[in-house]
């Protein structure tokens, strides 16, 4: 078992788990859409399979909406 935290949550998750298995397991809303802050650090997408988390960890998941500006 490990303690990390989950959008300011703390949360124990079975080890190893990897970033991809956490979005599966925390049922992030439209995964595909979300970006991942890793201990302050943006991953890249397609390294979600394979980071693995540790005690301590802070994860952040993240949804970037575009907005307009009254013209």
């Amino acid at each position: 078992m490990a303690k990390i935290t989950v959008n300011g949550q703390l949360q124990e998750i079975e080890k190893p788990l990897s970033i991809a298995e956490l979005i599966r397991l925390n049922n992030v809303l439209q995964p595909d859409m979300v970006s991942v802050q890793y201990n302050g650090e943006f991953v890249d997408r397609e390294a979600y399979p394979t980071v693995v988390l540790s005690e301590g960890d802070e994860i952040d998941f993240l949804y970037f909406m575009g907005g307009g500006a009254d013209v």
